[in-house]
């Protein structure tokens, strides 16, 4: 690594091709991901970079499909010529073993948006860095906080669906089953579901087998501990039967946040009125009135006012709104995060930067203004950034009787998420 440079790898997927090949709408900020890195980055080294060295971003397109080939990418980076100092992914798309390739494997620092229980950041110590929560906490969290409200336990007949992923196995034996058996639930009804997204004709022939089987069973709440290409065929099976149990939504796999993007079309009935948890800030609009009105946190406001502010504003404005907007759980924002908190642990690490100097800096960085979620608190063994949670619930909305924030035209939204229970700490005791 040269002393002038900080070589980081941003690994971008094309969220266009994967939206094609998976069955999904793609978001209108996906495609200026790579704008995003790199006026970001520009901006850092603009202001000096970490200690005069400048950050060289190698943007790097992978399919996210392709395990060999992002192993093969993993390989290149941490083996390879010229050496990377970092791996930051801030869309998240990064995701399970090629984690620990790069953190486990290769020794080398990553922070990623991506998660799963806590067993990955043990085997990736002191390397691997989460943006988002560790799902065991989740987890947990949404056992306690469902037992709480009633919606488990006391007669109530649950079932989970897990992904047949080495990681929703793994959350479901070690994590979830423990939670629940903890709370008095010790025999849920458990159905796996084909979670493969190369394999997605077997996903939508075993869907249907598994709400069948569920309905059967007297089912009446259901857990989704699976990937979104398998929550998808998951809730048409629901609603081609009209069996519509209660959902424990979370941020696993981000299942209370692809349910907004589901309702009114297709699902609705399936997803109307579900409830889960979440560390992400969701419930907000994305415009600049303040956070306590609905508007951006923070964090995000100080992304979009970078480049709100910059004689050389990069992104189009979107049609729907006045002027040039950020969306406020979109691409722009989670890029933003990942690379100031990468500059923020260098910057901290000090002039001597090298791999061991920045984890010890990362490790010390709390109550740091996140995007995603409101702010970011690392430690020595604590590896993932959010601390506290809300409770939401999706929400089709009557005009008739608004329960959502009106945007910033005054036109009520047709959907939102309703905050059901505001920031609360995050259930972080041991199994």
């Amino acid at each position: 690594m040269r002393r002038d440079t900080i070589n980081v790898v941003f690994p971008v997927v094309n969220l266009s091709e994967l939206s094609d090949q998976l069955g999904f709408a793609g978001d209108p900020e996906d495609a200026q991901q790579v704008t995003a890195i790199n006026f970001y980055v520009k901006q850092i080294n603009d202001d000096g970079g970490i200690h005069g060295r400048k950050i060289h971003a190698i943007i790097t397109d992978y399919d996210p499909t392709d395990e060999a080939g992002m192993r093969a990418l993993c390989k290149q980076w941490t083996e390879g010529t010229p050496p990377v100092f970092a791996v930051v992914d801030g869309l998240g798309a990064w995701t399970g073993d090629n984690e620990l390739c790069i953190a486990q494997e290769g020794h080398t620092p990553f922070i990623g948006e991506w998660t799963t229980v806590t067993d990955w950041t043990t085997k990736g110590s002191p390397y691997l860095w989460w943006l988002g929560p560790d799902q065991a906490v989740i987890l947990h969290t949404l056992v306690a906080w469902a037992h709480s409200a009633g919606d488990i336990g006391d007669g109530q007949k649950l079932g989970i669906v897990a992904g047949d992923r080495a990681s929703d196995q793994l959350a479901l034996n070690e994590y979830l089953l423990p939670f629940l058996k903890a709370v008095g639930i010790r025999h849920p009804v458990v159905e796996t579901l084909a979670s493969d997204p190369t394999d997605s004709a077997t996903t939508a022939s075993e869907a249907p087998l598994v709400a069948q089987r569920l309905r059967a069973a007297g089912v009446t709440v259901v857990i989704p501990l699976v990937p979104f290409n398998a929550l998808f065929p998951y809730l048409q099976a629901e609603t081609t039967q009209q069996y519509f149990p209660r959902l424990l939504l979370s941020d696993y796999e981000s299942t209370i946040g692809i349910g907004l993007g589901l309702v009114p079309v297709p699902y609705e009935k399936a997803l109307d009125g579900q409830e889960g948890v979440t560390v992400e800030t969701l419930g907000g609009i994305d415009d600049d009135r303040p956070e306590a009105k609905g508007g951006y946190d923070t964090g995000v406001r100080s992304c979009f006012d970078s480049f709100r502010t910059s004689p050389t504003y990069p992104f189009p404005a979107p049609p729907v709104h006045p002027g040039p907007w950020i969306e406020e759980q979109g691409p722009i924002a989670s890029w933003c995060q990942g690379i100031r908190l990468f500059a923020e642990a260098a910057q901290k690490a000090g002039r001597n930067l090298n791999r061991r100097s920045f984890v010890e800096a990362l490790a010390s960085i709390e109550n740091y203004p996140g995007t995603l979620s409101p702010t970011l608190s690392y430690g020595t063994g604590k590896f993932y950034g959010p601390t506290e949670f809300r409770v939401v619930r999706i929400h089709t909305n009557d005009p008739s009787h608004n329960q959502c924030i009106n945007n910033y035209q005054g036109r009520v939204q047709a959907t939102c998420w309703v905050v059901v229970q505001n920031w609360t700490p995050l259930v972080t005791s041991d199994r």
